[in-house]
């Protein structure tokens, strides 16, 4: 890369703007980071807020540099040094780096090791999971920590409503259905940040078809587009529902389920849709059942043409998919004579079991009956229930189960 051009986009690039943006809640685990000596890794989707997130770290002290920038095209390994020496050059010296989309530069795990090598603090953010894990693996094992950030909980999307919520076990009639209108709000319209501004549907298509382009088609070298984009439709059609290789083998009409299983990988890694595992304590027949799968954002898949009679429930079932990951709990679905959502693991046992639907009063015997299955397989004393207004608590064989609206659980998780 010229060095002339490459001085330009580092003076703009760090002169620091400060706009107002909502406090990310991953922030506070980045805050109890800051005084370690670990390189602190952010992943996830494109755009949904790790520059701004990094705008919320940085500070005077710090240097940055957004590598998703057309005018880094021709950067390579061989430019880190030149990239530092300018750093220097015109802001002085300094401890603390943040780069944002580094992943875009091969070989730059090495340049960051040797940043952390002489003891500089060093944030990284990317938007592919795989490689991030696979470079980091290679050369910075042990010297990191990795998070992940999503596009905005209930939380983050109220403090965008400027909503002030009080305490949950105090709130009125009132305040309870202001929560509850604007918690629909969300269902419908999903976390990324700067879609909630405009509510311009064109944008989510815009960052789809982004991701869809940059992060699998080009970086996988994918030589059609159409096998790809029938699995990805096929996929947020289904939200959360049990999924074949081979049913959309035949549906797209390549001639392997195990180019099936590597699109799925590929649109993992780019945090777009996730395959959710059956439990059993054998590893292998984990891997022979099918998989449920969901997606990254409820408003953009009712955006690409999820469009279904009980999709309300499917995406109930997908943002509470979203806020468990959101919170890195080990999450399964259990399913034997009867099925339950989500199961959570805590090292060797499973510590929790939870149902989804939007009401009890028409499938009542089938929610509970599955999660008391679930209770009694891994001889748990209590479950939980989640709907959109529901609210109390039953004993039935010996089990209680919890009954909850999901906005007051997402609330009281955070």
């Amino acid at each position: 890369m010229e060095r002339n051009i490459l001085k330009d986009v580092l003076l703009m690039q760090n002169k620091i703007i400060v706009k107002p943006s909502i406090p990310r809640i991953l922030l506070r685990k980045i805050v109890d980071y800051k005084k370690t000596p670990f390189i602190i890794i952010i992943s996830g989707v494109r755009r949904c807020g790790k520059s701004v997130l990094m705008s919320q770290i940085r500070t005077k002290d710090c240097y940055y540099v957004n590598f998703d920038d057309e005018r880094f095209i021709n950067f390579s390994v061989n430019d880190f040094q030149m990239l530092y020496e300018l750093l220097v050059e015109l802001f002085g010296e300094k401890d603390i780096f943040l780069f944002d989309e580094i992943q875009n530069i091969k070989g730059w795990e090495r340049f960051v090791r040797r940043l952390h090598n002489e003891q500089k603090k060093i944030y990284v953010t990317g938007s592919s999971a795989s490689m991030l894990s696979k470079e980091l693996g290679t050369h910075l094992t042990g010297r990191n920590i990795s998070l992940q950030l999503y596009p905005f909980s209930f939380k983050e999307f109220l403090d965008l409503k400027k909503y002030r919520l009080g305490k949950l076990n105090n709130l009125t009639s009132i305040e309870k259905s202001k929560v509850r209108s604007i918690f629909t709000e969300y269902l419908k319209e999903g976390g990324f940040p700067e879609y909630l501004q405009t509510k311009k549907e064109e944008y989510l298509k815009n960052v789809y078809d982004n991701i869809l382009y940059k992060d699998i088609i080009t970086r996988y070298k994918l030589t059609s587009e159409k096998p790809i984009k029938e699995t990805v439709y096929f996929a947020v059609s289904n939200i959360g529902k049990e999924i074949s290789f081979n049913t959309i083998k035949k549906l797209t009409g390549l001639t392997s389920a195990t180019t099936i299983k590597e699109y799925f990988e590929y649109l993992e890694n780019s945090y777009l849709v996730f395959l959710l595992s059956r439990y059993d304590s054998s590893l292998k027949k984990q891997a022979y059942y099918n998989k449920k799968v969901y997606f990254i954002d409820t408003g953009m898949a009712r955006t690409i043409g999820f469009r279904m009679s009980d999709d309300k429930g499917r995406l109930l079932e997908n943002l509470v998919f979203l806020d468990l990951k959101r919170k890195n709990y080990e999450i399964y679905f259990h399913k034997e004579t009867k099925e339950c959502d989500f199961i959570i693991r805590q090292g060797t046992k499973i510590i929790s079991a939870i149902q989804v639907t939007c009401s009890l009063d028409e499938n009542k015997d089938r929610e509970i009956g599955g999660l008391l299955e679930a209770l009694k397989c891994y001889n748990l004393k209590e479950g939980l229930i989640l709907t959109l207004d529901d609210e109390g608590e039953i004993k039935k064989e010996g089990k209680k189960i919890i009954i909850k609206p999901v906005w007051k659980w997402m609330l009281e998780n955070e």
